[in-house]
């Protein structure tokens, strides 16, 4: 009796600071804190109930589609007469797996998360992952018009420079190649895919200048893994 009296107490206590970390998050009090709970619960840590492992990648799942719907929604009104083509680019500019890890940095997500911690090859992927969940459980929780405030006023407005991210040159796969012809380096890529839980496949790419590995991206497409893995390279190799 006393030790489920101590569970309760401490599950309550847990659950008062995620609805603060919420709160301080997205700038509102959560009405259903379970969605969060559960956007914040990596499968590595997640534990096998009536046969199905509980996490956060279905919200992940979703929080991907509402996040690409809410930026599609804001460049479509900022920039009415652009191109399909030249919204789409910048979209995936803002949708990238590194500018949403950069996101989730600078709002405290990783105060939250529920995830192995030793396996570093994880921390380059979930904390943009945990984000995109806690966007699925915002729009889950106060429907599509409080998820894209909290998109916009959030995300975008406090930590993008949007015309910077349209003028920024983002073929990076394009920069790696050149520069390795200019200095007669042999470069190649290695792709290979992972599965992903029920949310599907994502790539992993891996840059090798002659035998030695550079850059690790991710995505999921080859081109989006290939593209993070080349931004990644650019940075160690310092090109501008």
């Amino acid at each position: 009796m006393w030790s489920l009296l101590k569970s309760t107490k401490e599950s309550k206590k847990e659950n008062q600071k995620l609805v603060v970390a919420i709160r301080t998050i997205a700038g509102f009090t959560p009405s259903n804190i379970e969605l969060y709970r559960l956007a914040t619960l990596h499968s590595s840590k997640s534990k096998e109930k009536d046969g199905f492992r509980e996490s956060n990648e279905r919200l992940e799942y979703l929080g991907d589609a509402i996040l690409g719907a809410a930026v599609a929604d804001y460049l479509f009104k900022k920039y009415p007469f652009k191109d399909e083509g030249f919204l789409t680019e910048v979209r995936s500019r803002i949708v990238n797996r590194e500018t949403l890890n950069q996101l989730a940095r600078k709002l405290g997500i990783p105060s939250i998360v529920q995830a192995d911690k030793k396996n570093t090859q994880l921390q380059q992927v979930i904390l943009g992952n945990t984000l995109e969940a806690i966007v699925g459980a915002i729009y889950l929780d106060k429907g599509y018009l409080r998820c894209r405030k909290f998109v916009v006023d959030k995300l975008i407005q406090p930590y993008l420079n949007i015309e910077e991210v349209v003028n920024s040159n983002t073929n990076f796969k394009s920069k790696i190649i050149e520069w390795s012809q200019r200095n007669n380096a042999t470069i190649r890529f290695e792709v290979e895919s992972s599965k992903k839980g029920k949310a599907g496949k994502e790539f992993i790419a891996q840059i090798f200048i002659g035998e030695q590995p550079y850059g690790q991206g991710f995505g999921f497409t080859k081109k989006k893994a290939e593209q993070d893995a080349a931004q990644k390279t650019c940075l160690m190799l310092h090109l501008d």
